[in-house]
């Protein structure tokens, strides 16, 4: 299983529900086994830099790259893009 990560952070505080609302457009693709859109908390000790998180799984390679290729990923990433300052990406497999 690969365990694909997205955090975000919004240019404009106003725009992070308006973010991660446009994220679950994401959810429509198929190819996902487990898919999850969360705002984080702002809690953290050392940093809360992130305001948006996607949290999704796959189960290999092939997936992942069908979801990444499907016509949804591109129109929200392109709606998304100008809201956001950063993203970071992690796609992984657990070591244990």
């Amino acid at each position: 299983m690969i365990r694909h990560i997205v955090f975000f952070s919004a240019r404009d505080p106003e725009d992070v529900d308006r973010i991660a609302q446009s994220l679950w457009k994401l959810a429509e693709i198929p190819h996902s086994d487990f898919f999850e859109i969360g705002i984080n908390r702002k809690v953290d000790l050392y940093a809360n830099d992130v305001d948006v998180i996607v949290y999704a799984e796959f189960a290999n390679e092939e997936a992942l790259a069908a979801y990444k290729a499907h016509p949804i990923y591109e129109e929200t990433t392109n709606r998304v893009r100008p809201m956001r300052e950063l993203r970071y990406a992690a796609d992984f497999v657990s070591i244990r």
